[in-house]
């Protein structure tokens, strides 16, 4: 059976092998057409949206610092 390394491994190496065989550079892939003069435009948001989404993003930074530094279980002694 394959292990974690293994597996992450085989998927970076696979994610290359398309990456480079793919023939498209990134600079070469346009989103507007050739002739299309289309400039960014500001879309305004409301602010309890803004406050919405600056929370949760902020509370699931402390989920995960709180998952992975704070959350450690005492190792098991045989």
């Amino acid at each position: 059976m394959l292990n974690q390394h293994q597996v992450v491994g085989s998927l970076a190496g696979l994610g290359i092998i398309l990456g480079s065989a793919s023939g498209v550079r990134a600079n070469q892939v346009s989103v507007f057409p050739a002739n299309s003069t289309a400039q960014f435009r500001q879309i305004e948001q409301p602010l309890s949206l803004k406050i919405g989404v600056t929370a949760g993003g902020l509370s699931l930074i402390g989920l995960e610092i709180w998952w992975f530094l704070l959350s450690k279980h005492p190792a098991k002694t045989k």
